[in-house]
């Protein structure tokens, strides 16, 4: 089956673009709870405008509900969810876990889709979404060919791939660089594009290493549709109309046509825009510095080409009859269970020139200026010699193809399950949070530091590896598992998980709903990290359901949103170290020519890599599983001093090390213990100034 071609609808006129050019499906955002807020997006009424318009002409409409929601905003976004699917949306797209929850008990019928902001990139992943009851899941743009067909295979739902526009360093939904640095998040679709500033890498003259090329699988069409993909989406609802029309109308020609694009179709998708031109290397299985590119400050504006026309009219039959002393009438059929008939004027005895069936025929197909092309016209009983007027007859097109249009543009009847169903009562507050401990090494657990009590030691899962035996401590040991794997990896990591627990370990970190099924039957105390990004009570819940023991929340949260969350889980929350600002598929060291291409003991021959901006900061690049990179604040968070985080009903509190020597970590753990301030560069966090 052909995929569906899914484009951005930023505003109304790119909609209609989109939907001219050929697309199969648009997606829009309507109200501030989507992930480009910055967009024109829609009210409710060019909303139900825009429904109306393209169910009309058979194209289908994505609400986007994609970003993390707070426990007050999550009321307002069941109703825009409620008046969409009222309306006749055709699906909607999610991030927040909370949310999803809702919408599943409320509004059971209403089609979802895994947001890319999910961070989904393996099968087992995906099928935990779609046990949940997702209809589709968005894949990571970083998913290579091979990678993207074993999800294909294993998935029970549609899979929907990114096929052209923007690609983000990071994995989207695990971006805090906008939010950190300047208060804009773009998990609440604020993003302010810091990775496309130029940064250095260990001082190096790599200008923009964060900032990718396009993507562009323009070429790449067939291959999707051999995977069984079911939907190719078109990034850009930042976009001009032209350019959505210019894209949407050369992917849509090269699926109807099944070819690749040809030399001038790939010149114009470049000149409607790209960053040094395009590339496909993620697909590819591939990384490095050639996918770096940039758009020039004076590149010309895009004006819209001459396309070549994409025929999107819907193919109508016509059955009709006039028969003597009896209203005229006509039956007009879409083929897709859509069909309605219509009586017009009693025909009278011709006087001059009688109707004939040609004449009939002839004037039921004028369809033009209609969203119709009438493909047979069956003239199922007439009787000759009779008289109707050509008025007669457009009135009866036109009456037959309204009714039509009316048909189409009914919505389905869903079920509605409001109001919202209460929290559990679950009581999970704790009156001090005890402190736990993150290394990214195992040098880093000192006896200094284990002697000093903390509830728990997590160490990435690799850390344990090679290990004899786990010091003698009070504590529960816990491996923090990749944010980001693939499913190859898999075994390898079940193999690490088995001789962990030998050791010692009786817990694992998630931080991603892939983590589940990686670890479902092992045995394993599971605890949700940061990755998960949680938001709200609802995540909670959610995650409780999931057989979760507690959840670090978002540090994207401020004080007031933590304390007035009900603690359905043992809530945990970032308290001291350096927050993660990107996690990336390529390596940035590597890219900026300072890494020896192996990165388990780090990115640099001469020690420790680092970004660095503009200002003089320099943010460390810790090598992670895959020969990835997680960027690192340029300064620490500390609130030891800051009694505050104390008194908000945490279960844990967590102090996170990442570059600090073993000796430095036993010496946070000691003040944040005695309650003391700062030493050098710091940070409050967004704890009191939240974010955008």
């Amino acid at each position: 089956m052909k995929p569906e071609l899914l484009a951005p609808a930023g505003s109304p006129q790119a909609l209609e673009a989109a939907v001219l050019n050929g697309a199969g499906a648009v997606y829009l955002g309507w109200g501030g709870f989507n992930a480009r807020r910055g967009a024109h997006n829609f009210s409710q009424e060019e909303f139900a405008e825009a429904l109306a318009y393209c169910h009309v002409r058979g194209v289908k409409v994505f609400l986007t509900l994609n970003i993390l929601l707070s426990d007050r905003e999550l009321p307002a976004a069941l109703e825009t969810a409620r008046t969409a699917s009222r309306l006749g949306v055709d699906a909607v797209l999610v991030q927040d876990w909370g949310l999803f929850r809702l919408l599943r008990r409320v509004l059971p019928d209403l089609p979802l889709h895994a947001s890319t902001q999910m961070s989904i990139f393996t099968s087992g992943g995906a099928c935990e979404i779609a046990g949940d009851g997702c209809r589709r899941v968005v894949l990571a743009r970083e998913c290579s060919r091979d990678e993207v067909a074993v999800i294909c295979r294993d998935c029970p739902v549609e899979i929907e791939v990114f096929v052209h526009g923007a690609l983000c360093m990071c994995y989207s939904g695990q971006c805090a660089m906008s939010a950190v640095l300047g208060g804009r998040s773009g998990n609440r679709g604020r993003c302010a594009q810091p990775c496309r500033l130029p940064y250095g890498v260990n001082g190096s003259g790599v200008a923009y290493p964060l900032s990718l090329k396009d993507s562009c699988l323009a070429p790449r069409l067939a291959d999707l549709e051999d995977l069984g993909v079911a939907c190719l989406k078109i990034e850009g609802r930042m976009r001009r109309p032209a350019y959505v029309a210019t894209v949407t109308n050369i992917y849509a020609r090269l699926l109807e046509e099944r070819r690749e694009p040809t030399r001038a179709e790939m010149d114009i998708l470049k000149d409607a825009f790209s960053r040094s031109g395009f590339t496909d290397a993620y697909w590819l299985g591939r990384h490095g510095r050639d996918m770096l590119g940039t758009r020039p400050e004076n590149a010309a504006e895009f004006t819209l080409p001459e396309l070549s026309p994409v025929d999107i009219a819907i193919p109508v039959e016509f059955t009709c009859g006039v028969k003597a002393g009896k209203a005229a009438w006509l039956h007009v059929d879409d083929g897709l269970g859509n069909e309605v008939t219509v009586t017009g004027a009693v025909p009278e005895a011709a006087r001059n020139r009688a109707l004939t069936v040609e004449d009939l025929s002839a004037r039921l197909r004028k369809t033009g200026g209609t969203p119709y092309r009438c493909v047979s016209v069956d003239v199922d009983e007439f009787d000759p010699g009779l008289s109707l007027s050509a008025s007669a007859v457009n009135k009866l097109r036109r009456d037959a193809l309204e009714a039509l249009s009316k048909c189409r543009m009914a919505g389905p009847v869903r079920r509605e399950r409001f109001p919202a169903p209460e929290l559990p009562e679950v009581d999970c507050n704790a009156d001090v949070p005890r402190f736990t401990v993150s290394v990214a090494s195992a040098a880093q657990w000192s006896a200094g530091l284990l002697e000093l009590g903390p509830a728990r030691v997590c160490a990435p899962l690799e850390a344990f590896a090679g290990l004899d035996r786990l010091p003698e401590a009070e504590t529960e040991w816990c491996a923090v598992l990749p944010r980001v794997w693939r499913d190859r990896d898999e075994g390898v990591l079940r193999d690490m998980l088995e001789r962990a627990a030998v050791l010692g370990v009786t817990a694992v970190m998630a931080g991603n709903l892939g983590h589940l099924a990686l670890v479902r039957g092992m045995g394993f105390r599971v605890y949700g990290d940061f990755g998960l990004n949680v938001f709200n009570s609802w995540s909670l819940d959610y995650l409780r359901e999931k057989g979760l023991e507690s959840a670090c929340l978002s540090f994207e949260l401020r004080f007031a949103q933590i304390r007035d969350m009900r603690k359905i889980l043992p809530a945990e929350a970032i308290v001291y170290g350096r927050l993660p600002l990107m996690i990336t598929e390529n390596c940035i060291a590597q890219n900026g020519g300072t890494c020896p291409g192996v990165c388990e003991e780090g990115c640099s021959a001469e020690g420790p890599a680092f970004l660095n901006d503009r200002m003089g900061a320099d943010f460390p690049l810790l090598p992670v599983w895959g020969h990835r990179t997680e960027i690192q604040n340029s300064r620490v968070l500390w609130l030891a001093d800051r009694p505050e985080y104390r008194r908000l009903g945490l279960a844990f509190a967590r102090l996170r090390f990442t570059t600090e020597s073993p000796e430095e970590c036993a010496d946070v753990f000691r003040r944040y213990l005695n309650g003391e301030g700062p030493v050098g560069e710091f940070t409050r966090g967004l704890y009191q100034r939240g974010v955008e």
